[in-house]
């Protein structure tokens, strides 16, 4: 399988989130060989989209000469496209935003219904992709969190859709904390193998990766002792 990551952290490879990633990568890995390439989202030139819709009424055709002409057509070319990004207010970082809204040329302006609701029709085939979101953030759980971009992620990419959310994300870098992150990356790792033999994750597996590592009240007093 050929695996896209993009990684919105600013942060690049010492990105809390990308803890997760790679354990996710490496229990695919042990299921089978992957061609694997990530790609540090804030290191790309990518400019803001500039809504004049050229691209969709020009067979994808951008005005803007930068790095996402690159970037989409290595999109296309993919398997399956990994999301790996810390929740910056309640949804992605800027930079993985201006990529999300640069994916515009792959769609053309005339809609069509599918299901109850209408889409914008292909300019391009990725009928064959599959879509994985990988995202951490520093609260101690998981509830009311990360819903609005779990919405939103569901709604750029209905079919083909897995997410993983885990709260107490900091405690990835922390090797003070590897008592209960060791065991818990083992967890998100068993998870990648599960996935790449049957395109699924279990519910309890799942449940179990997106719970608190531990208790509420002990995360939050150890996290404000360390900036009082």
């Amino acid at each position: 399988m050929k695996i896209l990551v993009l990684n919105g952290s600013p942060k690049r490879d010492a990105s809390d989130t990308m803890h997760i990633t790679r354990a996710f990568l490496d229990g695919m890995q042990q299921a089978g060989e992957q061609q694997i390439k990530i790609i540090n989202i804030i290191d790309k030139h990518i400019g803001y989209c500039k809504g004049c819709f050229t691209c969709m009424h020009n067979a994808g055709k951008c005005v803007q000469d930068d790095d996402m002409r690159e970037l989409l057509c290595e999109v296309l070319e993919s398997d399956l496209l990994v999301f790996s990004f810390p929740l910056y207010c309640y949804g992605m970082p800027a930079p993985l935003k201006a990529f999300m809204d640069r994916t515009l040329p792959l769609s053309s302006m005339a809609m069509e219904k599918q299901g109850d609701r209408y889409r914008h029709t292909r300019q391009a085939d990725y009928t064959h992709l599959k879509y994985l979101m990988i995202c951490g953030c520093g609260f101690p759980n998981s509830r009311n969190n990360f819903e609005p971009a779990q919405m939103q992620f569901r709604q750029m990419f209905p079919n083909n859709t897995t997410t993983i959310c885990v709260p107490e994300n900091p405690m990835f870098n922390s090797p003070e904390a590897a008592e209960v992150t060791v065991p818990r990356l083992a967890l998100i790792k068993q998870a990648g193998t599960q996935y790449a033999e049957s395109g699924v994750i279990s519910e309890q597996l799942h449940a179990e990766i997106q719970s608190p590592m531990i208790p509420d009240e002990v995360y939050v007093d150890i996290v404000n002792r360390s900036v009082g």
